[in-house]
C-alpha cells in the first residue's frame, strides 16, 4: 500500500509543476500565434516576428528539460512518501468532507436489482393479477353525471368574476360581496358532493371530481380574499393612508377576466393579477416529461394491482382481528404503499405540475421542497405541498394572526382545515364518513409538538425525521388504507344483503 501510494502522490506534484509549465508554453504559443495573425508588409517585422519563435522554441525545451530533472526527482527511492497529517476517509472526522455519490449509486443498483428479483419472483408464483377492471368497468360508462359536473365547474369562477365586477364599479356594499362569494365558493364544493352522493359512481371518478372541486374552492377563496384586500387597498390609497400599505402590492386593483382564467388553469392556488413568466415553451421537454409520466403511472397501476390489491384482500380491519395479524399486514403493505406514495407525489408534483407551468409558461415553480429530510413534521408539511402551504399562510394563518389569534391556534386551525379537506376527498366518493383521514391529519398536531421537542433535546436532525418516516409513511398510510377498503367493503355488503 505504501509503494503504492508513493507514484501518486509523486504523480500529483508533478502533474502541478507540469501544469504550471504547460500554461506557460501555452501562453508562449498564444503569443506566437497573435503575433502572427498580425502580419505587416516591412521586413523589420519578419525579422522579429523569426526571433520571438527561435526564442519561444529555446524556453519550450527548458520547461521539457525540467520536467524531465523533477520526475527522476520524485521517483527516486529516497523520496519520501508521507508528506503531512491525513484521515482516512471514512473516519467520523473526513466522512461528512467526502463525496459519496459513488455509494448512492450503489444503493440505487443493489434497490433496482433486489426489487427486480422480487417482482420476478411474484410473476413467476402469482402470475399477473392486473385486472383492468379495477380501474375501469360497465360502471365508469354509468359515471356521466360525474363528468358533467366537472365540465359544469367553470360556472362558478364565471359567477365570482361578476360579483367582483359589480363591486369594482361600487354597485354592490361589501357586506353583500362577501355573502354573495360565501354562496359561490360553498355551492362549488356541495354541488360535487352531492353529485357524488347520488350517483354509484366508481371509486377513482370520484376521487378526481372532489380533487377538482377542492381546487375549484380553494382557488375562489384565494381570489375573493384577494380582491377584497386589494379594495380595501385602494381605499386606503384614496384616504391617503399610503403608509400602512403592505409593500409587495405592485399592481392596482382591477377586474381582468383573462386574469382570472389563467389563474384557474395555472399551477397555483394564490391569486395576482400577474405572474412570472418564461419567454418560450420548450416543447421536447414537454414531450420527455410525458413520456415519463407515462412511464411512472403505469409502474403505480402495476404496484396497486400485483401487490397493494392482494394484500388488502387477504387482511382483516385491523381493529377488529388479531393485532399481531394486523401489524404483520400493515409492515408488509408499508413497502409497496411507499413506492406508489413515492411515484405519485413525482408524478403530480414534479411532472406534471411542471408540465403545466411550461405549457402556460408559469415561471415560479418551487411546487416543493426538499421534504425528505424534514427534521420534524412541522417541516414536512411545510415543505412538501408549496402551493396549498402558500394559500395557508396566506388566506388563513397570517389572517388569524392579524385579527390576534395566538400563534398555536392558527396552526391548528390551518391542520382542522386540512383535515377536513382529506375527509372529504376520501369519504365522499367511498359514500361513508368514519374520519380516519380527518382522526390522521389531526393527530399530526402531537406529532409537531413530539418531533420539535426530540429535535430540541437531541440536537439532532435525525430523530425527528426517522419519527416522521415511521409515523407517516409505514405507519400511518398503511393503517388507513385498511381502515377505509374493510369499511368499504362493509358498506357495500350490507347494501348488497338488502
Amino acid at each position: 500500500m505504501a509503494a503504492s501510494e508513493a507514484p501518486e502522490n509523486h504523480k500529483m506534484e508533478t502533474a502541478t509543476e507540469t501544469t504550471a509549465s504547460s500554461s506557460t508554453t501555452s501562453d508562449l504559443n498564444f503569443s506566437v500565434r497573435r503575433r502572427s495573425t498580425t502580419v505587416t508588409d516591412s521586413p523589420s517585422t519578419e525579422m522579429m516576428e523569426s526571433e520571438d519563435l527561435k526564442n519561444n522554441g529555446k524556453e519550450c525545451d527548458k520547461v521539457k528539460n525540467e520536467n524531465r530533472s523533477d520526475i527522476k526527482f520524485y521517483y527516486r527511492p529516497s523520496a519520501p512518501a508521507h508528506r503531512g497529517v491525513r484521515e482516512s476517509p471514512l473516519s467520523s472526522d473526513a466522512i461528512f468532507k467526502q463525496s459519496h455519490a459513488g455509494l448512492f449509486n450503489l444503493c440505487i443498483v443493489v434497490l433496482v436489482a433486489v426489487n427486480s428479483r422480487l417482482i420476478i419472483e411474484n410473476i413467476i408464483k402469482y402470475g399477473w393479477l392486473i385486472n383492468s377492471g379495477f380501474w375501469f368497468s360497465s360502471k365508469s360508462l354509468r359515471d356521466w353525471p360525474l363528468f358533467m359536473c366537472c365540465l359544469s365547474l367553470p360556472a362558478f369562477p364565471f359567477a365570482a368574476y361578476l360579483v367582483e365586477k359589480l363591486a369594482y364599479h361600487n354597485y354592490l356594499p361589501q357586506l353583500v360581496v362577501v355573502f354573495l362569494h360565501i354562496i359561490i365558493t360553498t355551492g362549488s364544493l356541495l354541488y360535487p358532493v352531492s353529485v357524488i352522493l347520488r350517483c354509484d359512481s366508481a371509486l377513482l371518478s370520484g376521487v378526481t371530481l372532489m380533487l377538482f372541486s377542492c381546487i375549484v374552492w380553494l382557488k375562489l377563496v384565494s381570489y375573493a380574499h384577494t380582491n377584497y384586500d386589494m379594495r380595501a387597498i385602494s381605499k386606503s390609497i384614496d384616504r391617503e393612508d399610503a403608509p400602512s400599505i403592505s409593500p409587495y402590492v405592485g399592481n392596482p386593483h382591477d377586474t381582468n377576466f383573462k386574469s382570472l382564467v389563467y389563474f384557474m388553469v395555472a399551477p397555483t392556488l394564490c391569486y395576482q393579477s400577474s405572474y412570472p413568466r418564461t419567454e418560450f415553451v420548450r416543447k421536447g421537454w414537454v414531450v420527455r416529461q410525458f413520456i415519463k409520466l407515462i412511464i411512472f403511472t403505469g409502474f403505480m397501476g402495476f404496484i396497486i394491482e400485483q401487490y397493494i390489491n392482494p394484500i388488502v384482500q387477504n387482511s382483516q380491519h385491523p381493529l377488529k382481528g388479531n393485532l399481531l395479524y394486523a401489524t404483520e399486514r400493515i409492515l408488509k403493505l408499508s413497502v409497496p404503499n411507499l413506492y406508489v406514495w413515492l411515484c405519485m407525489f413525482y408524478c403530480f408534483f414534479h411532472l406534471w405540475l411542471n408540465i403545466l407551468a411550461e405549457l402556460l409558461r408559469f415561471g415560479d415553480r418551487e411546487f416543493y421542497k426538499d421534504w425528505w429530510n424534514a427534521r420534524n413534521v412541522e417541516e414536512y408539511w411545510r415543505m412538501w405541498n408549496m402551493p396549498v402551504h402558500k394559500w395557508m399562510i396566506r388566506h388563513i394563518y397570517f389572517p388569524c394572526l392579524r385579527n390576534k389569534i395566538p400563534k398555536g391556534v392558527a396552526i391548528l386551525i390551518a391542520f382542522l382545515v386540512s383535515a377536513v379537506f382529506h375527509e372529504l376527498c376520501i369519504a365522499v366518493p367511498c359514500h361513508m364518513f368514519k374520519l380516519w383521514a380527518f382522526i390522521g391529519i389531526m393527530l399530526q398536531v402531537p406529532l409537531v409538538v413530539i418531533t420539535k421537542f426530540l429535535q430540541n433535546k437531541f440536537r439532532s436532525s435525525m430523530v425527528g425525521n426517522m419519527i416522521f418516516w415511521l409515523f407517516f409513511s409505514i405507519l400511518g398510510q398503511p393503517m388507513c388504507l385498511l381502515l377505509y377498503y374493510h369499511d368499504l367493503m362493509n358498506r357495500k355488503g350490507k347494501t348488497e344483503s338488502t
